[in-house]
């Protein structure tokens, strides 16, 4: 039979020892969480070191190049807006160093309301600042309201892989009339106005509202092609095709008189504009916003689950 005083004794060691291995758990986990916070926030005020410094040793006093880029689909709500490309514009062309400014764009294009915006305050700086020259530099792709851009500029450089042009306005959708007769799904539209219900999905086609809006990409697809005209001139060769809404490589613009070299952004600023150093004054997402986007949920999952494991194990 066991002594009680020793059991008293082994209970009260094995306590104290369990508590102190608890302890020492809850002190790693919460130095490891420690530790992982710093690192946050060290590598955030390096981020932010480096967006505030922007190019380093590029000196916005001295005479330079103005780079403003236009990436992605053309939205009013995306990275490629017109109100942040048109403000970099007007920095790039109110700085008293700058020699010339630079467009590069690989867009696919998008809305032919934030391109016409873009084009027509490209028009009015260049009436404002008539000795500063505007080239364009295309990069992958410079397609439809891309290029609609594109033609407010002096100069258009390529790629010879570049793709540019789809001179044209599409509008698509999808017809659900079929589907819905094999499934015996009614379709009750009510409208009051006979064409409010323009070109509904789930209804058959009206010949009246499909001409009428067969009419109105007429409209605006011959808004581009003046667009285009105006832009390029004389440059423009005598091609059927031209503003048939296909696209073509950037060796093949260059012959069509769509485009007028081959460049890249450094090559232009160099041998065009005689200014190599580069000012990026591309508007941008804040840092905090764009560090949000890098971590993302990723961060929060793992933030979260870490926290979570804590909560458990502290019970």
């Amino acid at each position: 039979m066991a002594d009680p005083e020793t059991s008293w004794e082994r209970e009260t060691l094995e306590k104290l020892a369990f508590a102190a291995l608890k302890e020492q758990r809850r002190a790693r986990y919460w130095g490891i969480f420690f530790k992982i916070l710093t690192f946050a926030y060290v590598t955030f005020l390096i981020v932010m070191a480096f967006e505030l410094r922007g190019d380093g040793d590029i000196s916005i006093d001295g005479k330079h190049t103005a780079l403003v880029e236009m990436e992605g689909v053309i939205d009013a709500k995306g990275e490629s807006s017109a109100e942040k490309v048109t403000t970099a514009l007007q920095s790039a062309f109110k700085d008293k160093g700058t020699q010339g400014v630079i467009l590069r764009i690989n867009s696919p294009g998008g809305s032919p309301v934030q391109s016409g915006i873009i084009n027509d305050e490209v028009g009015r700086l260049r009436g404002l600042y008539p000795n500063t020259p505007l080239y364009v530099v295309v990069e992958d792709i410079c397609a439809s309201g891309g290029y609609f851009v594109a033609v407010s500029a002096d100069k258009i450089y390529v790629n010879k892989a570049s793709l540019v042009g789809s001179i044209g306005v599409l509008m698509d959708g999808f017809g659900f009339t079929g589907g819905m007769e094999k499934l015996g799904v009614e379709r009750r539209l009510l409208t009051a106005g006979e064409n409010k219900g323009f070109m509904d999905p789930f209804s058959p086609v009206d010949p009246k509202q499909k001409e009428y809006a067969l009419a109105m990409l007429g409209d605006i697809h011959q808004q581009f092609i003046d667009v285009v005209k105006k832009g390029r001139g004389k440059r423009l060769k005598d091609n059927p095709d031209l503003f048939s809404g296909l696209i073509w490589t950037g060796q093949k613009a260059v012959e069509l008189g769509l485009a007028d070299g081959f460049g890249s952004v450094e090559s232009v600023a160099r041998d065009v504009i005689k200014a190599e150093s580069i000012v990026d004054y591309t508007q941008k997402s804040n840092p905090v916003e764009r560090i949000a986007k890098r971590f993302g949920a990723a961060a929060a999952r793992s933030f979260a689950e870490f926290t979570l494991r804590e909560s458990i194990r502290l019970r």
